[in-house]
């Protein structure tokens, strides 16, 4: 029979103490097991078991309770924001390649430096997370950051401390602990993780989030540890920082060493001789992928031996001991089973394939735009094809191609109808023009799509007025335009299914605070002006100053904005020629919306500058709008004509790869504002 375990009142202090000591060496223990060696020696209830009566002691006893308790791991207050901390060497991104010639190239190069005939790699799985760096010292968990811009993260040690895969003590088993040790890894959230999370913010009425980077990201930067707490987040270690107080010899060794510490590294590691071996490994990475629990974008290879990486050094952002081999764009088979034609707000008709649901790198795609008829005869696109689905760059899915050979005959030509789907309305196609439009202003389908682009994010940015909440608008004659928005009542709402008092009232209140954040560039952008995007509409914003004088600009004067062609500017000069569009403008300047702008300045006349990662002081639409308002250009990709490169927090790699290729200067957020004259 089992000997029963006394209460913490039965017991003496120094009792408690001693099976306190072996709770957490016990726990631990066990938390090594399941995570690292992933070989659980008891169930989770007994697991449970120790956790509870470690907590009851240190309940009866809370000078017992030592920072490293597997009972400490939340309980920190919130912050009011993230500090920044800085990284002691620098968190370099790797250079990315897509070919194995480039990767030979990487070899060879090694080979050369080192004056070596054949050079040790280690290669891993390049995980689809966000990167950290943590800091222990004597063995004992102290501080936690995200990578940042590379010499600065943001401090998220409470939130790491939740993760119940990093260890807040370290095992004395194996190789000795330096005394302050900084190791490196990749904060993620497994696939399935990911799935029943979304559902549950769903269910609970919350922002769900796109992939699985996205929530681990969002995740692990709350201000409150207890949020992050209830997340299923994941980490794997694959580095021992070089300001570590000592560190073993090779890459090989530190994974080694890590492990035996307790630390989680990927099992899929591997080390190679060869560099042929390395190439074959890879292969078979690319090939199971879609069967990990979690998401990989390619596999990164490192020299072996560390003294060499002091030899191959670093370029001015990658260090020349290590590479990137991305994989190629995620691609799936799956069947279309119907295609129907959706209106935008401007009339144009859009064919979208439903298709047989298929996931594609973490996310399930079931609808895809065909774009347009053209489109669907060029690629001879058929309801019952079998297609080949490819998500570019991993976020847009798109056809890529129809597996002819699959057709089995009843396969069915799709043409998009003559008439508008919506309001029956004849549809029209304009010369020289692909999209097929309905001409019908106050087409159903038509209003709902250009109440929801008014209201959306970057037009007046209207929290809580969703797509649900707009069809019951329209379809009970509650508003019929936009400008309707802003004499709404509670009495309206009300009529309205789900939307109680509470609701009533925070959705007025948050009409009347886009007013506040309705500067001109949005405004433009929110009118829905065909061809006027947010890049166009902040360029007529700093050209013209206010709406009226942008309403009776000639076609003459429009044409030379910008570089702006006479297609756009008819466009621009129809829509303000049109009665119903006059009648709104004037509806939302009586609302209390007529911003003015500054006319454009011209600091940065000439200037072009790409933006990467997040910044302090505005989003990355404000910082765009202000180079443009001081005469500069914005792009999305570095080339030979960049001139500057601003880099925020957490950027991505590839850019800055482009811009060391380029010679583009890069900057930091306070150089940059310092050019725009902002603090």
């Amino acid at each position: 029979m089992a000997q029963k375990r006394k209460k913490p009142e039965d017991r003496t202090k120094q009792e408690s103490r001693k099976r306190a000591e072996h709770l957490r060496d016990e726990i631990e223990h066990h938390n090594y097991l399941y995570y690292v060696e992933n070989e659980p020696a008891i169930s989770d209830a007994e697991y449970d078991d120790l956790k509870e009566e470690l907590a009851a002691i240190e309940e009866a006893y809370p000078d017992l309770v030592t920072p490293d308790s597997p009972t400490q791991r939340v309980g920190a207050e919130p912050k009011e924001e993230l500090g920044t901390v800085e990284h002691e060497s620098p968190m370099l991104s790797l250079k990315a390649v897509k070919s194995e010639d480039d990767f030979r190239h990487f070899y060879e190069m090694c080979l050369d430096e080192l004056k070596k005939k054949r050079v040790s790699l280690v290669g891993e799985p390049k995980f689809d997370g966000l990167s950290v760096e943590l800091v222990y010292e004597n063995g004992k968990y102290v501080s936690a950051c995200t990578r940042g811009d590379g010499r600065t993260g943001e401090d998220v040690t409470e939130n790491v401390r939740t993760i119940n895969q990093v260890p807040l003590r370290l095992r004395e088993k194996g190789a000795s602990i330096p005394r302050r040790l900084v190791v490196r890894g990749e904060v993620y959230m497994e696939r399935k993780a990911f799935d029943n999370f979304n559902k549950k913010q769903e269910k609970n009425g919350k922002k769900t989030f796109a992939n699985p980077r996205n929530a681990a990201a969002g995740s692990l930067r709350q201000l409150d540890s207890k949020v992050t707490a209830e997340r299923p987040l994941s980490v794997f270690f694959w580095e021992i920082g070089p300001s570590s107080s000592s560190r073993p010899a090779s890459q090989w060794k530190c994974i080694e060493a890590m492990k035996s510490w307790g630390l989680r590294c990927n099992p899929l590691t591997e080390r190679f001789d060869s560099v042929d071996k390395a190439v074959e490994w890879r292969g078979k990475m690319e090939d199971k992928r879609d069967d990990l629990e979690y998401e990989i974008d390619g596999c990164v290879f490192k020299v072996n031996i560390l003294d060499a990486h002091e030899k191959l050094g670093t370029r001015a952002a990658n260090p020349r001991w290590a590479i990137a081999w991305k994989f190629t764009s995620r691609r799936k088979t799956t069947k279309i089973k119907s295609i129907k034609a959706q209106v935008g707000r401007t009339g144009a008709l859009t064919p979208v394939a439903t298709l047989e649901p298929v996931h594609i790198g973490g996310v399930e795609v079931s609808h895809v735009s065909l774009h347009n008829q053209d489109e669907i005869d060029r690629k001879d696109i058929r309801i019952g094809d079998t297609v080949l689905v490819e998500r570019a760059g991993d976020v847009i899915p798109h056809v890529l191609k129809v597996l002819k050979q699959k057709r089995n005959g009843h396969e069915k030509k799709y043409h998009l109808a003559k008439k508008c789907p919506a309001c029956g309305s004849k549809v029209v196609r304009a010369e020289g023009e692909a999209v097929s439009r309905c001409p019908n202003a106050a087409c159903p389908a038509t209003v709902k799509q250009s109440i929801i682009h008014f209201a959306s994010k970057n037009a007046l940015d209207i929290d809580g007025l969703g797509e649900k909440l707009v069809d019951q608008l329209v379809e009970k004659d509650i508003i019929d335009d936009p400008a309707d928005l802003f004499e709404l009542t509670e009495k309206d709402l009300r009529k309205l299914e789900l939307v109680g008092k509470k609701k009533a009232e925070n959705l007025l209140k948050a009409i009347e605070k886009s007013k506040k954040k309705a500067t001109l560039p949005r405004v433009i952008f929110a009118l829905g002006i065909p061809h006027v995007g947010r890049a166009l509409a902040s360029d007529l914003a700093a050209e013209y100053g206010s709406l009226d004088d942008l309403a009776g600009a000639s076609k003459s004067e429009l044409s030379k904005t910008a570089g702006m062609g006479e297609t756009i500017a008819s466009a621009i000069r129809a829509w303000f020629g049109n009665t119903r569009n006059r009648k709104l403008v004037k509806r939302i300047q009586r609302a209390g919306i007529d911003p003015k702008a500054r006319k454009r300045g011209s600091k940065l006349e000439g200037k072009t500058f790409v933006i990467t990662g997040e910044l302090d002081a505005m989003t990355r639409d404000e910082a765009k709008e202000a180079v443009r308002m001081q005469g500069g250009n914005v792009t999305g990709s570095v080339s030979g004509n960049t001139d500057f490169l601003v880099v925020g927090k957490d950027p991505g790699s590839t850019k800055q790869e482009e811009a060391d290729e380029h010679g583009t200067k890069r900057i930091g957020e306070k150089p940059f504002l310092d050019m725009l004259g902002k603090k």
